[in-house]
C-alpha cells in the first residue's frame, strides 16, 4: 500500500482543523443565543465576565465573539500568527465590562496637553484681561496655589520642577506620584523644547508685558468699602505677612495660580525672574513696587526683595547724579583758580562753595548737600550737611543673619564703617571742622550746651569762651573713645569717592539668584498669602 501523499495529508489536516473550528463556533453561537433569552441572565453573564477580568483563570479561554464575521476574523488572525488582538479590542471597546488604567494612554494625553499649551496661554491671557474690576480672584486659583505649596515641599528648588517632567496639575501629581518615573523617561526630551517654546511664544510674551505694565491697568480691582473696612484691609497683609493691595506680588500670584500644572507655574516664574533681571540691567523700576523705600518687614520676603531691587536702582541714579555734580564743581573750581584767586567779597555766582579755615585760606566744600543751623566752633563758618553714603538695605532674613553674627562674634564692623564714612564726608563738606562740630550734627544728645551764667563766669576768669560753648558727653570724653580714634584717622573724602559700604549690583545679583533657586513651597506660600490678604475683606 502506497504511503499517503503530501496532498492527502494536508487535506486530512485541514478537514480536521475545520471540524474543530466548527465545533467551537457552534459553542459560541449557543452562548450568544442564551444571552438573548433573558436580561437577568445577561447581567449574571456580565458579572461573571467582570470576575474573570479581575481574576483570570490559569487556563486561556477565548473572548466571546458576537458574529460569524468576528469569528472568521479571529480565526484568520490566529492562523497568521497575530497576537495581542484581544487586548487591542478591549482598549477600543468602550462598553467593556471592567474598567482599566493604561499608563501609555495617560502619557499620551499629557503629550497632547503639552502640544496644546499655546491655546491654553492664549485663553488665560484673554480671561485675565477681561477681569471685572469689581470681581475677586477665582477660588480655583487659591486652590492651585495651596496644593502647589504641599507638592513643593518634596522639592528643594524650582530647578527640581524643571528637571522633572511633571506636566500634570499639582492636584493630579499628588494623587499620581507613582507615575513620576515613567513620565520622566517619556517626556525628558520634551523639557528643553517646552522651555524654549514658552519663552518665544507670542501669547506668553504678551502676558508678561501685561503683568509688567507700568500703568498698572492689568488685573486692577476696585473694592468699595467704608473707612473701617479699608483700615482692616490695610492691616491684614501685615498680620499674615502678605503683600500690599494692588501690588505686583498680588497680580503675580493670580497669574501663576491660573496655570493648571506645576511645570507651567515654574516655567512662568523663571520667565518672571528673567524679566526682573532685564529690568535691572536696563535700569527700569519694577511696576507695582515702591521706587525708593526701605524693605517693609511686615510684608512677605518676596515683596521685600523686590523693594530692595527698586531702591538699589534709585540709589544708583542718585549716585550718578552726585558724581556728575561733584565733577562739575571740580571743573568750575579749576576754572576759577585759573581766572583769579577767589575772595569772599567777590565770589562768582557758581555752585562752588568755599569755607574759610583758621589760617584764613578759602577751601572748597566737596559733597556739601545743604546748610544747617549750626556754626563751626573754631571758624564760625556755617555747617553743611554732607552727601553721605546710604546704609545697607536689609530684608528680614539678612537682619537675622546680621544679629546672629553680632551675637556670635561681637563684631561692630558695619557700624564703624558707616561712622567713618560719615566723618570723612563731613570733613570734606566742612573744611576746618572739629570733632565737636561733627558730634553736634551727627549725635546731638552727646553735646551739652554751656549755661549762660557759666559762660559769663568763664569770661570773667579771662578764659576764651568763643572757642567752646558747650562740652561733649562723658562717653565721648573717655580715654580710648571710638569716635575720637576714628576722627583722628579719617580724611576729608566725599561720599561718592569713598569705597562703597553697600554694593547695589552685588545685592541685586544675590537676590535674583535667590529667586531663581527659591524653594517651590516657599514661593507658592508667599504668593498664596499675598492673594489671600486681598480676598478676605
Amino acid at each position: 500500500m502506497e504511503p499517503p501523499s503530501f496532498v492527502s495529508k494536508a487535506r486530512t489536516a485541514f478537514n480536521s482543523a475545520a471540524a474543530k473550528a466548527e465545533r467551537v463556533f457552534t459553542d459560541f453561537k449557543s452562548d450568544r443565543d442564551s444571552d438573548k433569552q433573558s436580561s437577568s441572565l445577561e447581567n449574571d453573564e456580565d458579572s461573571t465576565d467582570q470576575q474573570e477580568v479581575r481574576h483570570p483563570l490559569p487556563k486561556w479561554r477565548p473572548a466571546r465573539i458576537g458574529t460569524k464575521q468576528d469569528w472568521q476574523d479571529r480565526f484568520k488572525n490566529i492562523r497568521i500568527g497575530r497576537k495581542g488582538v484581544e487586548e487591542t479590542e478591549k482598549v477600543e471597546n468602550s462598553t467593556m465590562a471592567a474598567p482599566f488604567y493604561d499608563d501609555n494612554m495617560y502619557i499620551l494625553n499629557m503629550k497632547n496637553d503639552l502640544e496644546a499649551k499655546v491655546s491654553d496661554v492664549g485663553f488665560l491671557l484673554e480671561r485675565l484681561k477681561a477681569t471685572d474690576v469689581n470681581s475677586i480672584p477665582s477660588a480655583s486659583v487659591l486652590k492651585q496655589l495651596a496644593v502647589a505649596v504641599e507638592t513643593g515641599k518634596k522639592l528643594k528648588s524650582i530647578k527640581d520642577i524643571l528637571a522633572s517632567s511633571g506636566s500634570s496639575s499639582p492636584i493630579m501629581e499628588r494623587a499620581s506620584l507613582s507615575l513620576s518615573a515613567v513620565k520622566s523617561l517619556v517626556l525628558r526630551d520634551k523639557e528643553d523644547k517646552l522651555a524654549s517654546e514658552l519663552g518665544d511664544n507670542e501669547k506668553v510674551l504678551s502676558l508678561m508685558h501685561s503683568l509688567f505694565d507700568a500703568e498698572g491697568n492689568f488685573l486692577r480691582r476696585k473694592i468699595c468699602m467704608d473707612s473701617e473696612a479699608v483700615a482692616n484691609m490695610t492691616n491684614l497683609p501685615r498680620e499674615i505677612h502678605g503683600a500690599p493691595p494692588e501690588s505686583f506680588i498680588v497680580k503675580l500670584s493670580e497669574v501663576i495660580g491660573s496655570f493648571k500644572n506645576l511645570r507651567k507655574m515654574a516655567l512662568f516664574w523663571c520667565k518672571v525672574v528673567a524679566e526682573l533681571r532685564r529690568l535691572w540691567s536696563e535700569e527700569q523700576h519694577i511696576p507695582g513696587i515702591p521706587l525708593d523705600e526701605t524693605p517693609d518687614l511686615n510684608s512677605c520676603l518676596l515683596y521685600q526683595q523686590l523693594q530692595v531691587i527698586n531702591c538699589c536702582l534709585s540709589r544708583k541714579r542718585r549716585h550718578t547724579i552726585a558724581t556728575e555734580s561733584l565733577e562739575s564743581v571740580m571743573r568750575q573750581c579749576s576754572s576759577n583758580v585759573e581766572d583769579s584767586s577767589p575772595c569772599m567779597d567777590t565770589m562768582p555766582e557758581t555752585p562752588v562753595l568755599y569755607a574759610r579755615v583758621c589760617t584764613g585760606e578759602l577751601v572748597i566744600r566737596l559733597g556739601a548737600y545743604q546748610p544747617t543751623d549750626l556754626i563751626m566752633l573754631e571758624t564760625g563758618e556755617p555747617v553743611y550737611s554732607p552727601i553721605s553714603q546710604e546704609g545697607p538695605l536689609l530684608t528680614e532674613d539678612l537682619i537675622k543673619e546680621t544679629e546672629e553674627l553680632v551675637l556670635r562674634t561681637g563684631s561692630v564692623g558695619a557700624g564703624c564703617s558707616q561712622l567713618l564714612s560719615d566723618m570723612q564726608a563731613f570733613k570734606a563738606a566742612n573744611p576746618g571742622c572739629s570733632l565737636e562740630d561733627f558730634v553736634r550734627w551727627h549725635s546731638p544728645p552727646d553735646w551739652t550746651e554751656t549755661d549762660q551764667s557759666d559762660e559769663a563766669k568763664e569770661s570773667s576768669d579771662g578764659s576764651d569762651s568763643s572757642s567752646m560753648k558747650g562740652q561733649l558727653s562723658r562717653r565721648m570724653q573717655k580715654e580710648g573713645n571710638l569716635w575720637r580714634e576714628l576722627w583722628e584717622t579719617s580724611k576729608p573724602v566725599p561720599a561718592v569717592k569713598q569705597a562703597p559700604l553697600f554694593d547695589e549690583d552685588l545685592a541685586v545679583e544675590g537676590i535674583l539668584n535667590a529667586l531663581q533657586d527659591i524653594s517651590p513651597s516657599d514661593l507658592f506660600k508667599q504668593l498664596f498669602l499675598s492673594l489671600v490678604s486681598n480676598l478676605i475683606v
